[in-house]
């Protein structure tokens, strides 16, 4: 159920039937619920747009921020497979981050930075790193890929959850490669969190010959374990017919195809993980779980099991253990990326800002 329907239906002065998680039983419930959940969508367009402006005040100092409109592969449902239009390239929005600085530098490497959450999107709650990255000299994109909110219903709705989402996130790497005249091609790297990090494992396992490395921080890996320890909404969510369309008990192979575990016999590119034992959302064994795959796999990575405050967001926050793991990460990227100022991660402030 959609994160506003309850907080919508208030505001819309709609009755809100009894048990908020049971289907509608009746029309007029039912009408509650669809016009609910289409306000809830409304709410997302607006939190994106009032978001998009304040990336300017969180970076355009350091950053030429652009964001631009491109296509990935066909949707892999279609409600009407012959209808005009069906079959057409998938469009979407990227943003793309360029440093200010380096303008004697050359060609810079390229960093793809896809954002987490089974529906979420790419904001300024992020600006820090887009900072810390671009103070060394990285140019970034962030694709908001089929599935993110703040576009809609429709591309709600589009999602391919470890499919071709993954596919979304080539082709903004793809696009900015071919129109950026200062990407270097041979120095291109992904990196993501949570969701983001799931997109990261798959990108080298599906896609090696367009990637440098990667770094995928608490990545969510086996979709069978995770929805055995969340709740029946979270599983409602993969179950609904616009999304995988069937329980895991009822299409196992297709949970396991879309589960990152699955297919660690194909890394063939330098890969770190981070994961933390106090993970509130991607539960440590699911991590656990990838590394013992990769290792099996007789597979070379980096990894780091942590017993940190701070979650899920463990090496995310502004703090002193967090700004250590961030140099972790920015040491190996820039190992196999080589960005102009590498020494610019060990300057990290308490601001969460790299230091000029």
């Amino acid at each position: 159920m959609h994160r506003y329907l309850l907080v919508c239906a208030i505001a819309l002065g709609m009755p809100w039937p009894a048990g908020a998680n049971a289907e509608p039983e009746d029309p007029a419930a039912a009408a509650v619920t669809e016009a609910a959940e289409s306000a809830g969508h409304q709410l997302d367009v607006l939190a994106k747009l009032i978001d998009d402006v304040l990336w300017y005040e969180r970076v355009g100092d350091v950053a030429v921020v652009e964001k631009v409109r491109i296509y990935g592969p066909p949707r892999w449902k279609e409600d009407n497979p012959t209808g005009i239009g069906a079959g057409n390239h998938l469009k979407f929005w990227a943003y793309l981050f360029t440093p200010r600085a380096f303008s004697d530098a050359g060609k810079l490497p390229l960093l793809v930075l896809p954002h987490g959450g089974v529906h979420a999107d790419f904001t300024t709650s992020s600006a820090h790193i887009v900072r810390e990255l671009l103070a060394q000299g990285y140019i970034v994109v962030a694709p908001e890929y089929r599935g993110s909110t703040g576009y809609g219903r429709g591309m709600y709705e589009d999602i391919d959850y470890g499919g071709l989402e993954v596919d979304d996130a080539l082709a903004a790497r793809d696009w900015a490669v071919a129109n950026h005249p200062r990407v270097d091609a041979k120095r291109v790297g992904i990196l993501g969190w949570s969701h983001g990090g799931l997109i990261t494992l798959f990108s080298l396992f599906r896609f090696p010959e367009s990637y440098a490395c990667g770094f995928a921080g608490v990545p969510v890996s086996d979709l069978v374990q995770r929805l055995g320890y969340h709740d029946q909404g979270y599983r409602d969510l993969f179950s609904a017919e616009h999304h995988i369309g069937a329980a895991v008990a009822d299409n196992l192979e297709e949970y396991k195809r879309r589960s990152p575990v699955w297919s660690v016999d194909k890394l063939s590119k330098p890969l770190r993980i981070h994961t933390n034992l106090y993970d509130e959302d991607v539960n440590v064994i699911e991590v656990e779980h990838l590394i013992q795959a990769l290792t099996a796999a007789g597979k070379d990575f980096e990894h780091e099991v942590s017993d940190v405050p701070g979650g899920h967001s463990f090496d995310r926050l502004d703090t002193p253990e967090a700004w250590g793991y961030r140099k972790k990460i920015y040491a190996f990227l820039a190992r196999y990326l080589k960005p102009p100022r590498p020494e610019i991660a060990l300057g990290i402030t308490a601001e969460g800002r790299a230091a000029p």
